[in-house]
């Protein structure tokens, strides 16, 4: 069997790491489990032969003086892999994580949105931490092909080994190799200083000097991505002071007030069909009154601060977004208590939120969300709007109700008043008409009673004339 075949398959069957270990054949970490290859076990012979093509003198050397190396190896047309080989009970082991070609965008990674704006912060330090395994390493490279993208700069990357290979667009990258291209972090950091970077990717804070160095590169105008194994954002805050001594801690302190930006926490859950797994994410900015809780040191205020905060600065807690997972009914309440570093605070804020509802989702009647806290308080929001608009418009409506009641009153008086007055127009046309008949008739009568009367004089002088022959003419009204 040949490591070629074997990344070829795990590549085939989306597997994140292959182990191989004597006596066990070759296991697949599919979907978060691992699970064994339908092969004979492996002996120490073949182990040492399979890895023998990527080792190096150099990595070789390195393994036999420390027991354990990080190489990085590619499979053309494949993909790429981060592999640690390392003695384990006097005989040689290896692990090998899966390093796609294409890098995903942080929408595709289901992760949310505000972690995108990290890339246009100017300057400072932005940490990405979780367990192994959670995709930190796959955030910070969806950040920097972002920035990328989108910004004529110039971003340095430390790492070991170089996992993601960017390419230039944009921005011009510069990636360095632990081992290869620099003997260590620490180093490298303080070359970098002066290759006038824009961007530094640290692949992981390991030590005090790196961790140092870092912060320092941040105060001086950078702006510095890097990686710790720590659970959530005030152990990764513990974490780096307590790296320091002592007397140097209340300066730490101050330090990281000025320079860090936002810490992301991150693990995976397995979605309801067992078919994928779900980011899970807390999110740290450093707003004033964080500021002001690392300056004092006030580290345990820091969580309820940023439950407090996840309206304006989309800030959100580990449980806040397990929630909202659950809410958006993608996750179960049993893989979400087993996430949870606090069930217990779980389950109290679930009950709060939703009264009773922790029964449904116990008996996966109801469901998860997605892992963005604050779309349930935009929802809740959007909830107590509604109620109030509803009850403004029950308030309108019945005023409109009133309204409308008044104006079909009106109507009602105004038909009835022309109905009336077109009846009384109708009997005043009649009367009118009547009174013209009347008129007419008079006139007529008249007209004749003249003619008569008329026809009566003419007669008149006509017997007058001839009654008083010629002697004396006629006078006044007979006259005609």
């Amino acid at each position: 069997m040949e490591l070629k075949e074997l990344l070829m398959f795990m590549t085939k069957k989306e597997a994140s790491d292959l182990h191989l270990k004597p006596m066990r054949p070759p296991l697949l970490r599919i979907q978060g489990r691992l699970i064994p290859v339908k092969a004979t076990p492996l002996k120490p012979d073949d182990i040492e032969k399979m890895l023998e093509p990527v080792m190096t003198p150099t990595l070789r050397q390195i393994f036999l003086e420390k027991q354990a190396v990080d190489i990085g190896y590619g499979v053309p047309g494949v993909a790429r892999f981060r592999c640690n080989v390392f003695m384990q009970r006097g005989t040689m082991a290896a692990v090998f994580r899966r390093v796609p070609f294409d890098i995903l965008t942080i929408e595709e990674l289901n992760l949310p949105d505000v972690i995108e704006t990290f890339t246009e912060i100017p300057s400072g330090l932005v940490l990405v931490t979780g367990p192994t395994g959670t995709g930190k390493s796959t955030t910070l490279a969806a950040l920097v092909h972002k920035i990328a993208a989108t910004r004529p700069c110039h971003v340095v990357t430390i790492e070991d080994p170089i996992e993601f290979l960017f390419s230039d667009d944009k921005a011009t990258i510069s990636q360095r190799e632990v081992g290869t291209d620099t003997p260590t972090f620490q180093e490298a950091l303080r070359n970098c200083m002066r290759q006038d970077p824009d961007v530094i990717m640290v692949g992981e804070m390991r030590d005090l000097a790196t961790i140092s160095t870092a912060i320092t590169a941040a105060e001086t105008g950078h702006l510095v991505f890097s990686t710790l194994h720590t659970n959530s954002a005030a152990q990764t805050i513990d974490r780096i002071i307590d790296a320091f001594p002592p007397d140097q801690q209340i300066q730490v302190r101050n330090q990281l007030a000025l320079v860090l930006k936002a810490i992301v926490s991150m693990t995976l859950v397995e979605n309801k069909e067992d078919t994928a797994r779900l980011p899970a994410v807390e999110i740290l900015l450093n707003a004033p009154k964080i500021s002001k809780h690392i300056e004092m040191g006030e580290i345990k205020e820091i969580a309820e601060e940023m439950e407090k905060s996840v309206n304006y600065y989309k800030m959100q807690t580990m449980n806040q977004s397990l929630i909202g997972l659950l809410a958006h009914d993608v996750i179960t309440y049993d893989e979400a208590v087993k996430a949870s570093w606090d069930p217990e605070d779980l389950s109290l804020k679930l009950r709060k939120m939703f009264p009773s509802i922790e029964e449904k989702f116990r008996e996966g009647k109801m469901a998860p969300s997605a892992a963005d806290f604050s779309q349930i308080t935009e929802l809740l929001e959007t909830k107590e709007l509604y109620e109030e608009l509803e009850e403004r418009h029950k308030v309108k409506f019945q005023e409109k109700d009133e309204r409308i009641a008044d104006l079909e009153a009106e109507v009602t008086d105004l038909r009835l008043a022309l109905e009336q007055n077109s009846g009384s127009n109708e009997e005043g046309k009649r009367e009118m008409e009547k009174v013209k008949g009347e008129n007419q008739r008079l006139r007529e009568d008249l007209e004749k009673k003249t003619g008569a009367l008329n026809e009566r004089i003419r007669d008149l002088n006509q017997k007058l004339a001839d009654q008083g022959g010629g002697s004396k003419p006629a006078s006044g009204f007979f006259k005609r």
